[in-house]
């Protein structure tokens, strides 16, 4: 039998040398033999402005990698495909668990490439689970409309303990998804945690979903997320719940109205709406495109590009710097002893980190 490495169909083919990243679904499951063959950051980039959804999702997949290989090759393609970018509208969706996300996310969209056209990426956020790491990224099957449309890209991921799912990779993500022509892009949170700032810092419209008839709507009104909030909705306003819905608005409403003024200039609003029978939905994408317009006009829409830009900047700086001192092999030599001095109560936590820093500064300055 003819070995494989002297057949001409293998020429060409590259098996995978990198780190190896564990299955998301399956842990278990092993590759195959062979890989496919290894892309250029140049086919990258080609296939991308192309708008290939394939290549997009294997470009996706290497930033979403923490192998170094992968990371180098991902970092390239994101500068060259930065001049494609930046010529869409964000919109980040945040909500609790069962506030009906996904479903709302598939009727907006199919409402939005109905009425303008164009091109929808969906980056939804999976929660990843603390103990098995593991995700089942069943989003996309929440959206039966959009997961066969053909001018839409879902991509599920594994929130990994990031932020509660959103961080510098989504926001890279965005970067590759407008550079091939999706000019909507949906953010969809976990909803829980520090999700919502992440969120809030890498679109152009912050949409919460919030919920009627489940107690005391006013526990919902929380400072920080009304804060960020340019719009909010309630939603499964149909049947014996549309009053509730309403009252509920009106107290957000009302709420909203304690606040400062926003930066923007624009007051959010409350709608209510039904996911799932489609009601309201117009509505709400005027409302998005009446805010898009206000803020271009005033100049704001640039601004806050601007400051998110800045803000990711001193975040990669912060993750960068973290990844060196816990990959330095001298501090994850040092770890183990100054954990069980901690515990063993010899040294204070603070105390064990200082001792940690110094010696990780001194090794960086020699």
């Amino acid at each position: 039998m003819e070995h494989p490495e002297n057949n001409e169909e293998y020429k060409g083919l590259t098996v995978n040398s990198g780190v190896e990243q564990p299955a998301i679904v399956n842990p278990y499951l092993r590759r195959g033999r062979f890989a496919r063959r290894q892309l250029s950051a140049s086919d990258y980039v080609e296939g991308i402005v192309k708008g290939n959804v394939t290549i997009l999702g294997q470009a996706v997949t290497l930033v979403e990698s923490t192998s170094p290989a992968h990371q180098a090759i991902a970092q390239e393609v994101i500068e060259r495909c930065l001049p494609y970018s930046g010529k869409s509208i964000r919109v980040g969706i945040s909500g609790v668990p069962g506030a009906g996300k996904s479903t709302s996310i598939d009727e907006f969209g199919i409402h939005v490439l109905e009425r303008t056209g164009g091109k929808l990426a969906v980056l939804a956020i999976d929660p990843s689970s603390e103990k098995t790491k593991g995700s089942i990224l069943g989003d996309k099957t929440r959206m039966e409309k959009l997961s066969v449309h053909p001018d839409s890209f879902i991509r599920p991921s594994p929130s990994a303990g990031s932020l509660g799912g959103v961080a510098r990779k989504t926001r890279e993500t965005i970067i590759l998804c407008e550079a091939a022509g999706f000019d909507k892009i949906f953010v969809e949170t976990v909803g829980v945690g520090q999700s919502e700032t992440a969120c809030h810092s890498m679109v152009d419209f912050f949409l919460v979903i919030q919920l009627a008839g489940t107690g005391d709507e006013l526990q919902g009104i929380k400072r920080g997320i009304m804060e960020m909030a340019d719009g909010i909705v309630i939603n499964k306003c149909d049947g014996d719940n549309v009053d509730a819905c309403h009252l509920a608005a009106r107290q957000f409403q009302n709420a909203l109205h304690l606040f400062p003024m926003p930066e923007s200039g624009w007051l959010p609003r409350v709608l209510c709406y039904s996911g799932f029978y489609g009601l309201g939905i117009k509505e709400v994408w005027d409302m998005i495109y009446e805010y898009v317009d206000f803020v271009k006009a005033n100049g704001y829409f640039e601004h806050r590009r601007a400051e998110q830009a800045k803000y990711w900047m001193y975040e990669s700086i912060n993750e960068q710097l973290r990844n060196s001192f816990y990959n330095h092999p001298t501090i994850a030599s040092l770890l183990p002893a100054a954990e069980r001095s901690v515990l063993d109560g010899q040294k204070t936590s603070f105390v064990a980190a200082k001792n940690l820093l110094e010696t990780y500064l001194r090794i960086i300055q020699a």
